[in-house]
């Protein structure tokens, strides 16, 4: 047994075995290997003294090389307790300034030597230091296995104070040719911050896991990548907030700031790796990498790493997905639909379709009418997939189905496609609403379709029924109430909806409740108090920037909340222009439109507004230029091509029939629009029309007793 523990390297898996020293190299020859088995029956029989005499004499050892070699072999037979007994009697404290200067001078590189440079004779072999090193490594294993983790930890730690003092900028390559002095300190380095992870001492386990990495300890690229990975997790998942070390923050700008930081620089140095085929491709980076770039909002990142895995990691199909969740995340909608688009197309006809894939597809589609069809198709294979197993699924393709209809209807130039479009949306959230009946999304959807088909009773009850499903009401359903009940002419009901909504809304639901409060008091011939109300919207807009240009902790809004307010302050400068235009205070109309501009120059409704004013001012030629920039900018901006058709009524002619072409087409993309009837009833009654005037005329009015004070959608 002697002879086998030896010449035998020791792994953590099996059992510890130890370097081949010089002494035990000596045992060998002497012929007393060969009787392994009468010291199997010694160990079991005598105490630990006599067993350390008799190695001691066999083997020309000291006290404390006898006792690491007694030590190991105890701890080799599962004897954890004994083994803990012998190491406990070896003096580590004294002999680590012995073993510090051993491995100073026995690592030295190697050049043509003096007399002077001979290492003399009371420093310590680096065998002994290996087998020292090995007792302490064995020690601390010892201590884990019986759950004294934090003892265990200080003890390992003696290692990497020993070898680091030693070699304070890291090891040369050569060393691991002479002892297995590295191999120990390897370990040792691996082990410490496990340790003290079992002790519950994050921050010491994230010291140690640093302390591994900042100087070059020869690591194999696998053990590197490894400690690399692990230091990430602990920090991602760790729950512990911990700073650099004094000696790396002065290092400048480069120093990652905070834990998310240093995990984001590490996690990506193995990603670089994995790309150049240093280490193998590991799922778990993956997963911590997407999970730290998707929590910090770094989306597009991410899918350039989702783009940079070899093909064979990820199926096409997947990896499609994968991007459209990272794009569409990013706010890239129109990217992340062409990829879905593509695992639905015909090259993966023939695999197994993605139903996740083509439920988020039609989700995508049904933000965007111009995309409606589309949404159609994704949600109508996924009703066509879906089995007993995804039968949870139908319930959604028929809500996004739904919407996608809405929103065809609301785009078809047919009037019975329209009809049938609109009655088939909302029999499909119908069907919705009876498969997820605790969905308020489906009721919230199924509120606004009713109210843009004008079946206004029904739309409240269904507002209703969302707002008792939800704890807290969001600012689109406040808003959706009262714009029910504008179109049914209750605005003092609306005014008071809005009053509630203003105490519960956040902040940006709150500008957009006092709005449309706003624009409830225009409707009301209410233009002093409307102004009033833009008046306190603008304060509370400038009170909330200017704090966040003061104090950078206050300015890490969100892009998306930063640009909803910039067009929130837009859309007031517009409305108040609109509201000066209209009482000839046109200075003060100027000034407001060239406020808005000044947000956001190319804005349609902006160059709208700049029309209305000219247009007040009987300026319609210069009415039709502001007109025609702002469809240049949005062609199928309704407003502007009525108020087109209103310019060229007022310079009649020949300028009629194309007043009747952009009317014709301003009803085609909102048939609902009673200011492009009205105009229509102009143009018939000045043709002579007077039966069609007096249709489109009634259709005016029809429209106008039901209309909104603003659109639903």
């Amino acid at each position: 047994m002697l002879c086998a523990c030896s010449g035998e390297q020791f792994k953590f898996e099996d059992a510890p075995q130890s370097p081949e020293s010089l002494a035990t190299r000596d045992f060998s020859a002497s012929g007393l290997s060969s009787r392994t088995g009468d010291w199997e029956s010694k160990f079991e029989d005598v105490q630990v003294d006599e067993v350390e005499s008799t190695l001691k004499e066999a083997l020309s050892l000291n006290y404390e090389e006898a006792r690491a070699l007694l030590g190991r072999l105890e701890y080799q037979r599962g004897n954890f307790d004994a083994a803990l007994q012998v190491f406990q009697g070896i003096d580590i404290k004294a002999l680590t300034p012995r073993m510090t200067r051993a491995i100073v001078e026995r690592t030295r590189q190697r050049k043509p030597r003096s007399k002077g440079d001979i290492i003399p004779p009371s420093v310590m072999s680096m065998h002994s230091v290996s087998l020292l090193l090995e007792a302490i490594l064995l020690k601390a294993k010892s201590l884990e296995e019986l759950g004294h983790f934090r003892e265990a930890a200080k003890e390992c730690k003696i290692i990497l104070d020993v070898v680091e003092a030693a070699l304070p900028n890291g090891m040369h390559e050569g060393i691991a040719e002479d002892c297995k002095l590295q191999e120990m300190f390897h370990k040792a380095l691996e082990l410490l911050p496990n340790l003290w992870t079992k002790a519950g001492s994050l921050s010491e386990a994230i010291t140690a896991y640093r302390r591994a990495l900042v100087k070059p300890w020869n690591l194999d690229p696998l053990r590197l990548a490894s400690v690399q990975k692990d230091l990430a997790a602990m920090l991602l998942y760790g729950g512990v907030e911990t700073s650099l070390p004094p000696h790396l923050q002065g290092l400048g700008s480069t120093i990652p700031n905070g834990n998310i930081e240093e995990a984001i620089l590490l996690l990506l140095v193995l990603m670089h790796k994995v790309a150049y085929g240093e280490i193998k491709w590991d799922a778990e980076i993956m997963d911590h990498l997407t999970f730290v770039l998707s929590v910090t909002g770094q989306f597009e990142l991410l899918a350039g790493h989702v783009e940079q895995a070899l093909p064979g990691i990820y199926e096409r199909a997947e990896r499609w997905y994968l991007l459209a969740l990272c794009y569409a995340a990013a706010g890239q909608n129109e990217v992340a639909l062409n990829l879905l688009m593509k695992v639905s197309g015909q090259s993966e006809a023939k695999h197994k379709p993605r139903i996740p894939a083509l439920l988020f597809g039609a989700k995508l589609s049904s933000q965007y009418p111009k995309h409606a069809h589309y949404g159609i198709t994704f949600a109508r294979n996924v009703i066509d997939l879906a089995d007993r197993v995804n039968e949870h699924f139908k319930g959604q393709a028929h809500k996004f189905l739904g919407v996608c209809y809405g929103n065809a209807a609301r785009i078809s130039i047919s009037d019975s496609e329209r009809a049938l479009f609109q009655k088939e949306s909302l029999t499909s959230l119908n069907s919705a609403a009876l498969n997820m009946k605790e969905d308020p999304g489906v009721m919230f959807n199924l509120s606004l379709e009713n109210a843009v088909q004008r079946n206004l009773d029904v739309a409240f009850d269904n507002a209703m029924a969302y707002s008792n499903m939800v704890t807290e009401n969001s600012g689109r359903v406040w808003r959706l109430l009262a714009l029910i009940l504008s179109a049914d002419r209750r605005f003092k009901d609306a005014e008071t909806i809005l009053e509630f909504a203003l105490d519960e809304a956040g902040r940006l639901d709150q500008l957009e409740v006092l709005r449309l409060r706003a624009v409830l008091q225009i409707a009301q011939e209410g233009p002093k108090q409307a102004i009033e109300t833009y008046r306190i919207l603008l304060s509370l807009i400038q009170a909330q920037r200017e704090p966040q240009s003061n104090n950078s902790e206050n300015a890490k809004s969100s892009d998306s909340e930063n640009v909803a307010e910039r067009n929130m302050e837009m859309t007031a400068w517009q409305d108040l222009a609109t509201i000066y235009t209209k009482f000839g205070s046109w200075s003060d109309a100027e000034i407001c439109v060239n406020k808005a501009k000044s947000i956001e120059f190319y804005s349609p409704k902006s160059w709208h507004t700049t029309g209305l004013l000219f247009e007040a001012q009987s300026l319609y030629k210069e009415a039709l230029v502001s007109f025609s920039v702002s469809l240049s900018i949005e062609p199928d901006y309704v407003p502007s091509i009525v108020s087109t058709a209103a310019v060229l009524i007022q310079l009649g002619g020949q300028s009629l029939p194309i007043a009747r072409s952009f009317l014709m087409n301003a009803l085609r993309l909102d048939p609902t629009n009673h200011d492009a009837w009205i105009n229509l009833g102009w143009i018939a009654k000045m043709e002579g029309s007077l039966q069609q005037a007096a249709d489109f005329f009634q259709a005016a009015y029809e429209l106008k007793m039901s209309a909104p004070v603003e659109a639903f959608t």
